[in-house]
């Protein structure tokens, strides 16, 4: 049945995939928040512009028309953040602003509520042969967590009071064509054939191709029992870091110079470097349980990692 949809951050790198899945298929209506005039302008989209997103934007009248919102924006996790106070920061856009944006919502008649959260919301790593799952306990442990966990609260409580329903989906490290951060990092040291000292590392990371998480969000847009759940995703293929780069190598057609260094080296230099977040991240494990997804939505990652990998290579070729 067709919907009429509301998408938040659809300039962003999640939230334009999804735009881009919803214009083309042309089997739901879907119209896209902006902040300027200009932006998806030659997209042919319609869209809904506000100034800011805040616990103040006023959004009332524009949400009656629509059924679904698909809540995709967010102030982002970064590393070294300059606020003086982090964590007001993000409070202010990811749980004021989703709330506010939630509570008009509701009042709208809008019929479920489809919220992009965080793995982050489960905790940074999990130790060999244990899974994070989405009924799991919470346990962020940095603002951008706390503020994603926080916002989940607020939204089950308003489905209570309200009778919305409300889907939350938190994604694993996503990455697919366009990717930033630290994951085009990996791909432009790849690419000129540096040599990495990653060849020693036994880790295990879930990681969600973008295709993928696209692919979950637009099956939650209308799926019965995704009503209320709390979904964890990813491509269903765990990987060290070293696997990681050696595919990701493959996919440039670049030789993988990988360095087997132990990884307690590592971790020992990246502490003494105060970068003991990022080592976290390349040496760490951080693996979920998708079985819930799965067997709930009926729902499989539709693409592997070596055809996402392949994708994302061949973006990057074409736009360096």
């Amino acid at each position: 049945m067709p919907h009429s949809i509301l998408l938040t951050g659809a300039t962003g790198f999640v939230g334009g995939a999804i735009l881009k899945r919803l214009h083309n298929e042309k089997v739901h209506a879907v119209s896209a928040v902006v902040r300027k005039e200009s932006q998806l302008k030659a997209q042919d989209v319609p869209t809904l512009r506000i100034g800011s997103f805040d616990g103040e934007t006023q959004w009332m009248g524009d949400l009656a028309k629509f059924d679904v919102i698909i809540h995709s924006a967010a102030r982002v996790h970064v590393m070294n953040d300059a606020e003086s106070d982090p964590l007001a920061a993000f409070r202010n856009v990811n749980v004021a602003g989703t709330m506010n944006l939630a509570r008009q919502a509701a009042a709208c008649g809008v019929r479920r509520f489809i919220f992009i959260s965080s793995i982050k919301v489960n905790g940074e790593g999990t130790t060999p042969g244990t899974f994070y799952t989405g009924d799991d306990a919470p346990a962020p442990a940095d603002p951008y967590g706390i503020s994603k966990m926080e916002a989940e609260q607020g939204l089950r409580q308003l489905s209570t009071e309200t009778g919305m329903e409300v889907v939350i989906i938190r994604p694993v490290l996503v990455y697919g064509p366009g990717v930033k951060a630290n994951f085009l990092s990996m791909m432009r040291w790849l690419d000129k054939g540096i040599p990495l000292p990653f060849g020693a590392i036994h880790n295990n990371r879930s990681l969600v191709a973008l295709d993928n998480l696209v692919d979950l969000v637009v099956t939650c847009i209308d799926h019965p029992a995704a009503a209320n759940q709390t979904f964890l995703v990813s491509d269903g293929e765990d990987l060290s870091t070293t696997e990681l780069l050696s595919k990701m190598a493959k996919a440039l057609k670049k030789p993988a110079r990988l360095v087997p260094v132990p990884s307690w080296v590592l971790q020992c230099g990246a502490a003494m470097l105060g970068k003991k977040a990022l080592s976290q991240r390349l040496c760490g494990s951080l693996q979920v349980d998708i079985t819930k997804t799965r067997t709930l939505l009926g729902w499989t990652p539709p693409v592997s990692v070596e055809e996402a990998l392949a994708a994302t290579a061949l973006h990057f070729r074409e736009h360096q």
